[in-house]
């Protein structure tokens, strides 16, 4: 099995920049003008361009909005120096959102993104995850 990451975003240009600059990965094209895959993760990450205020889903009707906000699904990024990862994402545009949150081995700091996404970054002891 193959996980792909979408992530809506109002501008695709900006994006690919936060994205690229941010987490280090790779713009390897895009698709239709308003798809970019972006690559050098686990997953492969594709952002969305959907303007703001454009239909979310038809049922309950909800439109998009970019402002922060809280969504039960999120990414988690696991890197080798949970630091060197958040002062990348932070010279990127990134705004912190907790200190260093150390739980079972794990060291943890979330983020917002500058379109309204939370993500966290994860560095494991000994290189160990939870299923370890």
């Amino acid at each position: 099995m193959k996980i792909i990451i979408n992530i809506d975003v109002p501008e695709l240009e900006p994006a690919v920049r936060f994205y690229t600059a941010a987490l280090g990965l790779t713009h390897t094209r895009t698709l239709d003008d308003d798809v970019a895959e972006l690559r050098g993760a686990a997953a492969t990450i594709y952002l969305l361009c959907k303007p703001a205020g454009s239909p979310a889903v038809r049922s309950p009707p909800i439109d998009r909005e970019f402002t922060r906000h809280w969504t039960p699904a999120h990414f988690d990024l696991v890197v080798d120096d949970v630091d060197a990862a958040a002062a990348r994402a932070e010279a990127a545009g990134a705004r912190r959102e907790t200190g260093h949150v150390d739980w079972r081995g794990s060291r943890c700091i979330s983020f917002g993104d500058p379109f309204g996404h939370g993500f966290c970054f994860i560095e494991f002891e000994n290189g160990e995850t939870y299923e370890n």
